[in-house]
């Protein structure tokens, strides 16, 4: 047995360490974004479901000799793609279909390797209840899982802060190398069991499992795993959006998921119906409350919500699907199945749901898919546990909705909360009572229902639910409606008009998630007063206004954005300046223009360059066509998700090549979650640049935002300038926090507490 479970625990421990590896390669070249996750989930989720069909074909019409044979030269073949590091050649270019660009370039470099290690955990199975006739291999496949979760908890906390990335491309090689020699001791061995009893090694395995499926399991082994590819994708979509795009945040999801897998797989009794389908419930309430609360949520309690509803949904989903198993002679189909599933559920979020929907509806729906299938489920196995479960789980969720909102809320009253929400949840209370009671009793008889009923009731009383839970994940204040809204592979945008009122007057306000990115006051004589995080009492205001100091501006000046907004920072040039902006997300680019006049009443030369801002500026330099900005502000944020390769040395070094001599670098680090003072500070300390922090804490008008801007200088007179020393903070060297680089930043560092 020691071959086929080294060879097992290897493949799966390099197939998810390599995910994190080439995601790190290629997150930069897409501005760093959650949907670059999201495409490489779908891609491993695709190559998954081949390496299964491969497995399945394979073990299907060929004898286990010939099986020995082509998958040799298949893993042959996959070692002559080493290293698995994409080149520069892939680097995308401006206007380039972000999806489709990410799907050709993992397939054309790891697309054979990563097939090969797909198909191991199948196919070794087949070939184990081959040579171990009357021995279950499922057990073999939850110790695949524990490989999965190890490669995944040891990139961020072993292999990312301590080997370069090339360092990390080369040990992955060695490794796939070790895992070729182990798949060839375990070929070796069913090489020499033959073809001639492969039938009876099936017949023994199959009498030694003891399971039959039933007429419409099939549906099942697709519809459990796409349920909760749906919810995982989607759930690290919105942690991604709302912290930073890392590792780490990819790693938290899907090491739960994997965890599901290997608790479930293990043995049955992990696996206890009532209380996962009791906690499953009870995770739709906390999620609804944490959609509702969005970003004003503490970051623990988002987490903690969002990914305990993932582990109590996912070991639903998984220990459903281990009780439907099939016998072993059936193990390739059922692993194709759970593999098609998986692949349908990334399918949905990453390509179709953008399509489909302009705002991030996937996750209510994979909840609302979750309660769907409880009562599918329930009606199956005519089971008084789900319905019953499920309905205590809801109540008590929405009993702790005070308490959730009072923590949304960083401490408001629980009794205020409460009578807020006893109106709303009166209804839906009711209606689960009464399906409650009519899943336990049979009126007519004056006694307990059969067993039939309660699988019948508690179907429609989880249909019910679903449907109440997508109404109230789904439905909003008609008022709060935005005028625009626009999705697409970076994310979704609104266009927001709200009400006047005696305190406010008319303005409009481009958000992402929870976050704004600009506002413009919508009277024609106020248009162009600037307003959020570039008022004049900002760092970036006080960085434009000390440009003319000496010279009264009579001199022209060429400043530079990274980050469009609505374009508020256009509001400053004047006519003779040159604006130079870099935008990466084209629908930000549209909406400015179209629901924002900073750009068109902006009288300086307005350029906006599309595509990932580093790599843009990259390109210039290379052309030798260095733009010598006086000023060059830094503000990419995407709902407080930071695209950590704009904070690096190696940009940093791009950065100072489009710098006049006395030019000033502005940063905007304002963000809920992360610290970025001390990346900064390190920075400027490895580029012997002067520091300075503008705290602006916002002032008497309500259109003006707190802000943080760091400006550095290659000089310190620079920032001793008239409207920067008076209002400025000086700034440490950072010594406590590494130096960010291309090969490292540790994002999991700098998290607020």
């Amino acid at each position: 047995m020691l071959p086929f479970a080294l060879a097992i625990f290897t493949g799966a421990f390099l197939l998810f360490l390599g995910q994190p590896l080439v995601g790190k390669y290629i997150l930069p070249w897409y501005g760093g974004g959650p949907g670059v996750w999201t495409t490489c989930l779908l891609f491993f989720q695709g190559v998954l479901l081949a390496g299964y069909a491969y497995a399945h074909g394979l073990t299907t019409w060929l004898s286990p000799r010939l099986q020995v044979i082509v998958h040799g030269v298949a893993l042959a073949l996959a070692l002559c793609f080493l290293p698995i590091s994409p080149g520069e050649q892939w680097r995308p270019g401006a206007g380039d279909d972000p999806v489709r660009s990410i799907l050709l370039l993992l397939t054309a470099t790891l697309g054979l390797p990563f097939l090969v290690l797909s198909a191991t955990g199948p196919l070794l199975q087949r070939w184990f209840s081959l040579v171990h006739p009357g021995r279950s291999p499922y057990r073999l496949y939850a110790l695949s899982n524990v490989g999965s979760l190890l490669a995944l908890l040891a990139y961020p906390a072993i292999v990312e802060p301590r080997l370069t990335r090339a360092t990390q491309a080369g040990a992955w090689s060695i490794g796939l190398a070790c895992f070729a020699t182990a798949c060839v001791a375990c070929a070796v061995r069913v090489w020499r069991v033959g073809d001639r009893q492969a039938g009876v090694s099936d017949e023994g395995a199959d009498a030694a499992a003891g399971e039959r499926e039933q007429p419409g399991d099939g549906i099942l082994w697709v519809a459990l795993p796409a349920i909760a590819s749906v919810l995982l994708v989607s759930t690290t979509t919105r942690l991604c959006q709302d912290v930073a795009a890392m590792p780490l945040l990819w790693v938290l999801p899907l090491g739960i998921y994997l965890v599901t897998f290997i608790v479930s797989f293990d043995h049955a009794a992990w696996y206890v119906r009532g209380p996962f389908t009791a906690l499953a419930a009870l995770g739709v309430v906390v999620t609804w409350q944490l959609l509702e609360a969005g970003n004003s949520a503490p970051l623990k309690l988002q987490l903690i919500g969002h990914l305990g509803t993932l582990f109590a949904a996912c070991m639903v989903c998984h220990g459903e699907l281990y009780r439907l198993r099939p016998p072993p002679r059936h193990l390739t189909g059922y692993f194709l199945a759970i593999a098609a599933g998986g692949a349908i559920g990334g399918l949905a979020v990453a390509v179709v749901a953008p399509s489909l929907f302009n705002d991030d509806y996937e996750l209510p729906i994979g909840l609302w898919m979750l309660l769907v299938a409880l009562g599918a489920l329930s009606f199956r196995h005519r089971s008084r546990a789900i319905p019953l479960a499920a309905a205590l789980g809801t109540l008590v969720g929405v009993a702790a909705v005070p308490v959730l909102r009072s923590l949304c809320n960083h401490g408001g009253s629980i009794a205020v909360e409460a009578a807020r929400f006893l109106p709303t949840a009166a209804p839906w209370v009711a209606g689960f009572a009464i399906l409650f009671v009519a899943c336990l009793c049979d009126p007519w008889r004056r006694s307990l229902s059969p067993p039939w009923r309660p699988a019948a009731g508690g179907f429609l009383m989880l249909l019910a639910g679903a449907a109440g839970t997508a109404f109230l994940l789904l439905s909003g204040d008609p008022a709060d409606r935005p005028m625009v809204r626009s999705r697409n592979f970076y994310g979704t945008l609104e266009v927001i008009e709200p009400p006047v009122t005696e305190s406010r007057e008319r303005h409009r306000l481009l958000v992402h998630g929870a976050t704004t990115h600009g506002l413009q006051l919508t009277d024609p004589a106020r248009t162009r007063i600037p307003t959020t995080y570039y008022a004049t009492t900002s760092g970036v205001g006080r960085a434009v206004a000390s440009l003319g100091v000496g010279d009264g501006w009579l001199e022209p000046h060429a400043i530079g954005l990274v980050g469009l907004g609505v374009g508020t920072l256009a509001a400053y040039a004047r006519e003779g300046d040159s604006l130079r902006i870099y935008e990466i997300n084209p629908a930000i680019r549209d909406l400015a223009r179209d629901r924002f006049s900073y750009l068109d009443d902006c009288p300086a030369k307005v350029e906006t360059v599309m595509g990932d801002a580093r790599l843009s500026m990259e390109r210039e330099l290379e052309a030798g066509t260095p733009q010598a900005f006086d000023l060059l502000a830094l503000d990419a944020f995407s709902s407080d998700a930071i695209p950590v390769h704009l904070l690096t040395r190696e940009a940093f070094e791009t950065y100072l090549g489009h710098l006049a001599p006395d030019g000033i670098l502005a940063i905007h680090i304002s963000n809920r979650y992360l610290d970025l003072a001390p990346v900064v500070e390190r920075l400027a300390d490895h580029f012997q640049l002067a520091i300075v922090s503008v705290n602006d804490s916002g002032g008497d008008e309500w259109w003006i935002y707190s802000s943080t801007w760091m400006l550095l200088a290659r000089t310190p007179d620079v920032l001793e300038r008239e409207g920067i020393a008076e209002a400025s903070d000086p700034c440490g060297k950072g010594m406590g926090c590494e130096l960010w680089t291309d090969d490292f930043a540790s994002v999991w560092s700098i998290l607020m507490p």
